[in-house]
């Protein structure tokens, strides 16, 4: 298992390889996606109760076009390259995939992970991808939100107290 940051960044097909490896030993992987621009304590909660769930953890990323589709201008405000590299230093993520489209379907067709873990922002039956990993028997989990704690939120705070500081200025 890897340890090192660069170890757990893989291509997509490289990682299929790993997780059919994995499964063969009986191993259940647990997969989530996301933006994960701005890493706070909402997202390292989320990870570290999705990775309970099963013997391993794949995050998997939006690229940084996909993230500008789905957020707007000016996101990301970190970089693909980044964000894989922050993720997967942490202790509860076990690889991380970096993929270009807008919802994660044909990375979960690729990797057919045994659990589907998305926040508890989410309702089971408005998750784009629930369909997908019902179809063949995996299993799809909401954990725990972090109220309060988001990348918006946390960009919203710092717009305010900066335009809180000019306005003390005039």
């Amino acid at each position: 298992m890897p340890r090192r940051a660069e170890d757990k960044v893989k291509e997509q097909a490289d990682l299929a390889q790993v997780v059919q490896a994995r499964r063969e030993r009986g191993e259940r992987c647990v997969f989530t996606n996301g933006c994960f621009d701005i890493l706070h304590v909402g997202h390292i909660r989320y990870l570290q109760e999705a990775r309970e769930l099963g013997d391993y953890l794949v995050v998997a990323i939006n690229s940084d076009s996909s993230v500008r589709q789905l957020k707007g201008y000016p996101r990301p405000f970190v970089t693909q390259d980044e964000r894989a590299e922050m993720l997967a230093a942490l202790e509860s993520v076990d690889y991380v995939t970096i993929y270009d489209e807008l919802t994660a379907e044909a990375v979960i067709r690729l990797l057919r992970p045994e659990i589907y873990v998305k926040g508890g922002d989410y309702q089971p039956e408005h998750i784009p991808e629930a369909p997908l990993v019902r179809s063949y028997g995996g299993q799809v989990v909401t954990v725990t939100l972090v109220q309060g704690r988001s990348t918006t939120r946390l960009v919203e705070r710092v717009v305010k107290m900066l335009a809180e500081r000019e306005e003390e200025k005039v």
